[in-house]
């Protein structure tokens, strides 16, 4: 699908984007919003929401994901200022900031799980009714290529993420005959507030950083696409695409490598 075939599927669309006050989000509702969608902006950060949603004329509200109630206050004010929902980007997360020995913290990995895989499934749950009443529509979850690999470095991190793309490759299938697609973006080491800690190591090691753009882009991909269940790598240099996952082996016989 062209750029131009993307702007006429999303005209007059209702999109939530999560964690929408800085980068992926930021970068999503402006994108969204380019292509004709309305959105509603949602993130703790009051301040830096609001201006998002002045920018692309949307619309803000306060949530914290990791509250369920939360989240279904805010699809109750998408549906009261937009008339309902299509589309839900849940994005919101943070990182670990702790590990599973003598730096273990049971705060942050409360915060960590709340926002990034309880923010996801919270999301979900509260919005299917809203996709359901317009006779489907899309979810994007964020991942990260964490997802996908280990992290030694992080492995709480990677576990929630992981958590996110079995969600993702689970919801895929169960909610097609519903017509609602379930996809997740796994991206790399792209332009967000959790890679601050970091930029000074990716400089050293001359990774590059994925402009959050380039991530936007994937998710209007996925959005006006036909897929579902399908978990997109995000890569600098690479095209994104959905990751290719092998497959189980049964018993009694040998594994499709």
């Amino acid at each position: 699908m062209t750029a131009a075939e993307r702007e006429a599927a999303l005209q007059g669309k209702v999109a939530i984007v999560t964690g929408g006050a800085s980068g992926l989000g930021r970068a999503t509702a402006l994108a969204l919003a380019k292509a004709g969608a309305r959105v509603v902006v949602a993130d703790l950060d009051a301040r830096g929401g609001r201006e998002v949603a002045e920018t692309i004329g949307g619309h803000f509200r306060a949530c914290d994901v990791s509250d369920l109630d939360a989240n279904r206050a805010l699809v109750d004010f998408a549906q009261q200022q937009c008339g309902g929902v299509d589309i839900a980007f849940l994005n919101a997360g943070v990182a670990t900031g702790c590990g599973v020995g003598e730096d273990f913290d049971l705060a942050r990995y409360r915060r960590a799980m709340g926002a990034n895989l309880d923010g996801v499934v919270f999301g979900t749950h509260a919005v299917l009714p809203a996709l359901l009443a317009r006779g489907g529509g899309a979810i994007v979850a964020t991942a990260s290529l964490a997802g996908l690999a280990a992290v030694p470095l992080d492995p709480l991190y990677a576990a929630n993420k992981h958590a996110v793309v079995g969600l993702a490759r689970s919801l895929g299938s169960a909610l097609a005959p519903q017509n609602v697609r379930f996809n997740a973006v796994c991206p790399g080491f792209a332009e967000s507030r959790i890679i601050d800690p970091l930029r000074d190591m990716l400089s050293e090691q001359g990774l590059p950083v994925i402009p959050a753009e380039v991530v936007a882009d994937t998710v209007l991909r996925i959005v006006t696409g036909e897929g579902t269940g399908e978990c997109w790598f995000i890569q600098a240099g690479r095209d994104p695409e959905p990751f290719r996952f092998r497959n189980v082996p049964g018993p009694g016989k040998p594994a499709d490598m």
